[in-house]
């Protein structure tokens, strides 16, 4: 019998920028998660991509496991070197994404470096209605993470898709079905903005969930505001943070909703360096909980 309570996978992210993917794979398959998300950082470093996507394939061998989505990270608006190779590293992304059994590209808008969000507008629709039309061709689904990365409506070098106001005018300009989010709370906690709502609003546009966590410190909040010398918030990995994961896997089946929740590690600032997988086997383990636990088959 098929397992429904795997209609929502847990995985987690592996670099793919230094092509050593398959590898990683293959180093912590056996821990029990279900998904991976290969993703690049800017470039991919011209690999040969259906090569990787064979070689992941391979390492996960007859395991139960799955790549649903590619991450692509970088800012494909500018005109530098490493821009251009970002928005290569999109194509080529979107072009082989089948190779590794993926359905889905997730990553930044880009936008114009220090300008504001409305500024970056044109040149989304120039790069990104291209993007989307080449997608729709290869059956490929577009995701944008939510993260400011330090940005925010006035300013930015990364990410115009950080905010919900901002959704409505990007999605505006590319109204295509299957251009969407990689949505997780912790983006949205870090600038106090409640995230379990957002999903019953938005979750036919979400295509890609990350396992991140916040934690805020509200006692700091109060003393010494958000812009003071304490920090106010930390990012979690799931099942050290704020967020009530049982809400939000909850919030997505009443939505319909099915895919992977890729935990995004190498943030927690106590479950990091040697900890770190120590770290995320824990969110993998907590996040299955979430999930109702271990699928129990009604035998009338």
């Amino acid at each position: 019998m098929t397992n429904p309570a795997k209609s929502i996978r847990i995985g987690t992210m592996v670099s793919g920028t230094k092509g050593d993917a398959a590898s990683r794979i293959g180093q912590i398959a056996d821990f029990g998660f279900e998904s991976f998300e290969p993703f690049f950082w800017q470039t991919t470093t011209g690999q040969d991509l259906a090569e990787l996507g064979k070689h992941c394939r391979e390492a996960i061998g007859d395991r139960d496991i799955t790549i649903s989505t590619l991450g692509m990270f970088g800012n494909p608006l500018e005109e530098t070197d490493i821009d251009r190779q970002t928005l290569q590293g999109w194509k080529d992304c979107i072009d082989n994404a089948h190779h590794f059994g993926a359905t889905c590209v997730a990553g930044f808008t880009g936008r114009l470096r220090g300008k504001p969000i409305p500024e970056s507008l044109p040149r989304y629709r120039e790069v990104w209605s291209e993007l989307a039309r080449r997608a729709a061709d290869k059956g490929v689904k577009i995701a944008f993470e939510n993260c400011a990365m330090d940005g925010n409506w006035q300013t930015g070098d990364w990410n115009i898709a950080h905010n919900p106001d901002a959704w409505e005018l990007i999605f505006n300009e590319t109204p295509d079905d299957h251009v969407g989010l990689e949505w997780e709370p912790c983006h949205q906690m870090v600038y106090l903005i409640e995230p379990i709502p957002q999903i019953r609003k938005w979750a036919s546009k979400i295509f890609h969930v990350h396992g991140k966590d916040a934690t805020i410190r509200w006692d700091v909040i109060r003393e010494h505001g958000i812009f003071g010398k304490e920090k106010f918030v930390f990012m979690r990995t799931p099942g050290f943070g704020d967020t009530n994961w049982t809400d939000v896997v909850s919030e997505l089946r009443l939505a319909g909703w099915s895919g992977s929740i890729d935990i995004e590690g190498w943030h927690d600032p106590v479950y990091r360096d040697a900890l770190e997988m120590t770290g995320q086997v824990h969110a993998l383990n907590y996040l299955k909980t979430c999930r109702g636990g271990d699928f129990v088959s009604d035998p009338v």
